[in-house]
């Protein structure tokens, strides 16, 4: 993963995550609910930059636990 700037992020990531980034910047809703961890990423570069961008836009992370997904 290569950055493109100071803030460590890829147009690789941005297209792959695109979805991912603009509810971060969208939503006004402060916790941000996942079904699964591997939504913020397939590589522990990407987890990383994900949960970067979320601490960025000063949210918080719930993942829903395993006994409770379907």
């Amino acid at each position: 993963m290569s950055s493109t700037n100071g803030n460590h992020s890829t147009s690789d990531y941005e297209r792959k995550f695109a979805d991912f980034i603009r509810m971060l910047a969208e939503s006004k809703e402060q916790l941000v609910v996942i079904h699964h961890p591997e939504v913020i990423g397939d590589t522990y570069e990407e987890i990383v930059e994900s949960l970067n961008r979320l601490a960025d836009s000063e949210k918080q992370l719930a993942i829903v636990p395993r006994k409770e997904r379907k």
